[in-house]
This record gives C-alpha cells, sequence and structure tokens, in this order.
C-alpha cells in the first residue's frame, strides 16, 4: 500500500485527506509543520508529499511552502511533491512546478480530480522506481560481464545487444558449432571473436574465411589446402583455414555462399574432423570450434535446394541473432562516439540526426559516416550537416524515437485539450500521454494561450 505524506497545520485537512485516501487504499501520514514533515521522511519511506503552502495564521505570502519544497527537493529529488495553495498562490505554485513539484491543487479541492493526480503520480513514481532497479540492475550485469569476461572492446548500451553478447559469452564454453545470423555490417564478426576470446580453445588461432568473397572453384583449396599441382596455378602445397585453425577457432562468413560440394566436405569434417587436401589422398585430422555467420534466409536456400539441410542443422547447434542497427537504437550514440577522434564531439542535433537515420548499413555504415565526417568538418563539434544523412527519416524504434519525435513536432493546441480533455484536466496524465514533462507541457500551454487551471 502507498503512503503519502500530508503536511498541513490544519487538522481538519489532514483528516478530510486521510478519509478521502484510504478510500483508494492509500495510507496518510500527517504532520502539522514543514519541521515535522521533514522529520517523517527522514525517519520512514514515502511515496509522496501533499504539502500546504502556509503554515503560520498570521501569513499567506507562501513562502513557507515554498521553502518548504525546496527542502524536500534537496533531500529527495526523486519524490513527488503535490502543492495545495489557494487560488491567490497560483504563481508560486507554478513557479515551483518549473522547479520540479509534481503538481498543484487549487483549494477547496475537487476530490476526483485529487485522487486522480495521486494516483496517476503514484504510479508514475512506482514506474520509475522499478526503471531506476532495472537500470541498477543492469549496470550491475554490465559491469560483471566487463570485468569476468574479455569482450573484445565491443561496444554497447543497448539492451538487445547486451542480450545477444551475453548468451555468447554463455555459448562459449562449449565447443558445439554456433550460426551467428544478422544483416550485413551488424557486427557479426565481433560476435565470433568474442565467442572465441572466452572459449576453451582461447590460446589457439582464430582464422576467419568470408565464403562470398572467393570464387566457388578456390573456396575449397581455402578450406582444405591443396597439394601442388592440385590445380591450376597450385605450384607448391599449401594449408587450408582448417590446418590453420587447429587448436582454434574457425570463422566461416557469408556461409550461405559456400558451393554445395565445399557443403558436404565441411559437413564430413564438422562430423569426423578428418578432412584431404585437394590433390591428396591422405586424411588428416583437426580439433577446431567452428562458428558461422550469414545474412542470408537458409531455410529458404534449403528449399531452393543452394543449402544441404544437414549441414544447417549441424551448423546451427546454437544460433544467435544479431538485431540490425535500428533494432537497437540506444547502441547508435556510444558507437558514433567510440568512432570519432578524441578531439571531436556531436553537437544535439548532429546526435538526433543519427538518431532519426535508419540505417540500413548498420554499424558499417554509422562508422563510415562518422569517420567521413571527422575528416571533412572544420570544427570540434561535429555539425549535422556534416553527416551527409537524408532530412527526413523515421526514428528507429526505442527509448531514442521519443526524443528525437520531440524535437521535431510538438503537440499542437487540439492535441494538448484533447489529451486534457482525455485527463479529465489532470495536467501529468496529460502530459505523460503526450510524450511530455510536465515543465515541457506548461512551456507549451503558455506558448498557445491555453489555462492550467
Amino acid at each position: 500500500m502507498p503512503t503519502i505524506l500530508v503536511i498541513d497545520d490544519n487538522p481538519a485537512v489532514a483528516t478530510a485527506l486521510e478519509v478521502l485516501f484510504s478510500l483508494h487504499d492509500i495510507h496518510t501520514v500527517h504532520a502539522d509543520s514543514p519541521e515535522a514533515g521533514l522529520a517523517v521522511l527522514a525517519r520512514e519511506p514515502v511515496d509522496l508529499v501533499v504539502q500546504d503552502m502556509n503554515f503560520r495564521t498570521d501569513t499567506t505570502s507562501g513562502d513557507e511552502g515554498t521553502a518548504l519544497f525546496g527542502e524536500i527537493h534537496a533531500r529527495h529529488p526523486d519524490l513527488p511533491v503535490v502543492l495545495l495553495t489557494a487560488w491567490t498562490h497560483l504563481e508560486s505554485a507554478v513557479d515551483l512546478i518549473r522547479a520540479g513539484a509534481a503538481d498543484y491543487i487549487a483549494k477547496p479541492w475537487d476530490d476526483h480530480k485529487l485522487v486522480t493526480t495521486v494516483s496517476n503520480l503514484l504510479e508514475l513514481s512506482a514506474s520509475r522506481q522499478e526503471l531506476g532497479r532495472h537500470r541498477a540492475r543492469a549496470r550491475r550485469e554490465r559491469h560483471a560481464l566487463e570485468r569476468d569476461h574479455d569482450l573484445r572492446g565491443m561496444v554497447w548500451a543497448d539492451a538487445a545487444s547486451e542480450r545477444v553478447l551475453s548468451l555468447a559469452i554463455q555459448v562459449s564454453r562449449s565447443e558445439l558449432p554456433v550460426l551467428v545470423t544478422g544483416p550485413n555490417g551488424a557486427g557479426k564478426e565481433k560476435i565470433a571473436e568474442i565467442i572465441h576470446a572466452n572459449s576453451a580453445v582461447r590460446d589457439g588461432p582464430l582464422v576467419a574465411l568470408n565464403c562470398g568473397a572467393l570464387p566457388a572453384d578456390l573456396i575449397e583449396a581455402e578450406l582444405f589446402g591443396a597439394e601442388a599441382g592440385a590445380y591450376t596455378g597450385a605450384n607448391k602445397a599449401r594449408e587450408g583455414k582448417f590446418e590453420a585453425a587447429d587448436g582454434g577457432t574457425l570463422f566461416l562468413d557469408e556461409i550461405g555462399n559456400l558451393p554445395l560440394a565445399g557443403q558436404m566436405k565441411l559437413l564430413r569434417v564438422l562430423e569426423t574432423g578428418r578432412f584431404q587436401r585437394l590433390g591428396s589422398n591422405r586424411e588428416r585430422q583437426v580439433h577446431v570450434r567452428v562458428v558461422s555467420a550469414t545474412n542470408a534466409d537458409l531455410p529458404t536456400l534449403i528449399d531452393d535446394g543452394r543449402f544441404r539441410e544437414d549441414l544447417y542443422y549441424r551448423l546451427n547447434a546454437i544460433e544467435l541473432k544479431l538485431p540490425p542497427l535500428a533494432e537497437r537504437p540506444d547502441d547508435i550514440l556510444p558507437l558514433a562516439r567510440h568512432f570519432l577522434p578524441a578531439d571531436r564531439h556531436l553537437l544535439r542535433t548532429t546526435e538526433q540526426a543519427l538518431l532519426r537515420h535508419r540505417w540500413p548499413g548498420n554499424v558499417r555504415e554509422l562508422r563510415n559516416v562518422v569517420q567521413r565526417a571527422a575528416l571533412l568538418s572544420p570544427d570540434p563539434g561535429i555539425d549535422a550537416d556534416a553527416l551527409g544523412l537524408p532530412s527526413t527519416r523515421t526514428a528507429p524504434p526505442g527509448r531514442g524515437q521519443r526524443e528525437t519525435t520531440e524535437s521535431i513536432a510538438e503537440p499542437d493546441r487540439a492535441d494538448i485539450e484533447a489529451a486534457l480533455e482525455r485527463a479529465d484536466g489532470v495536467l501529468a496524465q496529460a502530459a505523460s500521454e503526450l510524450g511530455l514533462s510536465r515543465q515541457a507541457l506548461y512551456r507549451r500551454m503558455d506558448k498557445l494561450g491555453l489555462r492550467r487551471d
């Protein structure tokens, strides 16, 4: 049950509020002076404060309430405070709202509006507390990842990236083949590096082969090696990637481009650890951890007869799905800052432009855009125009979307009036629906000439 502290020198007010809130399962504590109220806050948990603006019969200035709010806000900055004020004190109440007060209620109050305001603020406060606990837990988990594992300098802040990273650490302990899926430029090779760096074969070599960058007739030689004379131009024997990766990890990028003949031989190696060089009858034995990656839809390739189903299931003992950068919006700015030289920084408008862009080329595109902007921009602060991005884009989903949307289009009079009507005039609820802080809503209402009462 939430607890509200009522700070008011009038016992009748305290009793009325206690009865009102008890009808809605809200516990009420009363203090009859600012000093008593601060003492309550110091010794017991309180979820919300309702405070009067005057505490002596010979004063109506509201100065006591202003001083009390300042003390509460300084000692408990996240605690919501609702001001009870007479009409003559509305201006000072509005000033306190701008200073961080949650809301104000005019005396005599409307029971329904007061309960609605308090209930909404309690709900928002509980959500913030839960978010704070979630962020603290996320910080602890991130610290543990960075402290206990070799993350190969990976830069991330988004929860989606952390889930993939945590799973990569977990699967690195086994010897099972891992398939990393995701679009080009999303960072699949970095995940492969992390798997190797935290595996039992981390002291062995990490060998990479891009199956999409070689002609089909050379891939088998690259994988398994070739004896002298095995094909035109093979003047001497050469070892393949499997031999080079013996005792370590072999990373096969763009595995979907491997020709069927190579797929058959790869399957045999995965099952037996044995293979033959091209032009040789001697079998060789290796111990290799295989991590593969693709941006292709392998099940569709299987249906088309271009990829072996048995190889797919052999490679896909564990699949790690790396989302595109547009689905990891909290990674965008940390990555952008990482790609900048130490003497450069991003302006606020530049950050908003980066968050609005959809990044079809993913991390690789972001790196190129930022590094090009740093090269071409003469000023320490990188301007949005230096990015060379389209000016109108849909913001990527997630936390950055609300921020960029607010910067592009503020709610108009009709939006605000409709939100206020749906919220029954409760400003905190209307602000939340519009995706604004209460202070931002007040400024917008002042600009549009809308009455706050």
